[in-house]
């Protein structure tokens, strides 16, 4: 019975060999540890550079997240609370910090929230909610920078909020509309083949 044996054996024994002479064993470990200042720093950094060179060979440091990229905030100065900064942009979290700043963030995207609001009732509770926030912050009992972010006049918003709902109104009732009419002039076989490709 014949045994199919790889060809690179004599490769294998080979990374066997300079493996073994990189990384000792147990019983040599500990009588190096006897004789701790035997290796030189030269002889150290040869011994690095060899474990080095056998992972790259092997592809260990192939496909590591970040290749190709530059190392983030490298032109930074050094941040003490680097870890909760990135955690922070990692995790997208909002609602963190002084209320300047997040009363900036908000007001910025206020318009946004208010047109998803179904009803003028919920639009005039988060408008009085935000003012409130922004008076409460303007008297400083927190700390932090000042507060610039205005408040919102809530008629006009409401009437600013019911403009746009009334445009998004019309714009979906005139793209059914075009539909429509694209539909009707299709022959019943166009209409088929729309059917399917849908």
């Amino acid at each position: 019975m014949t045994t199919n044996r790889p060809r690179n054996d004599a490769r294998l024994a080979a990374a066997r060999y300079q493996v073994d002479r990189v990384v000792p064993s147990d019983q040599e470990q500990a009588e190096d540890a006897s004789e701790a200042g035997r290796l030189t720093p030269e002889e150290r950094a040869g011994m690095v550079e060899i474990a080095i060179q056998q992972a790259m060979r092997r592809g260990d440091f192939d496909d590591l997240p970040g290749a190709g990229r530059p190392i983030p905030g490298l032109d930074r100065v050094h941040d003490p609370d680097w870890w909760i900064r990135r955690k922070i942009e990692r995790e997208g979290l909002t609602g963190l910090g002084p209320p300047a700043l997040t009363l900036r963030t908000e007001d910025a995207h206020l318009s946004e929230r208010l047109d998803r609001m179904a009803s003028e009732t919920a639009v005039r509770e988060l408008l009085e909610d935000f003012n409130t926030r922004v008076r409460e912050a303007r008297r400083q009992l927190q700390g932090g920078p000042p507060v610039i972010t205005p408040t919102r006049d809530i008629d006009a918003e409401v009437a600013a909020w019911r403009e746009r709902r009334e445009i998004r109104r019309r714009t979906a009732e005139q793209e059914r509309e075009r539909e429509q009419a694209t539909r009707e002039a299709m022959s019943w076989r166009e209409r088929r083949r729309a059917k399917r490709g849908k």
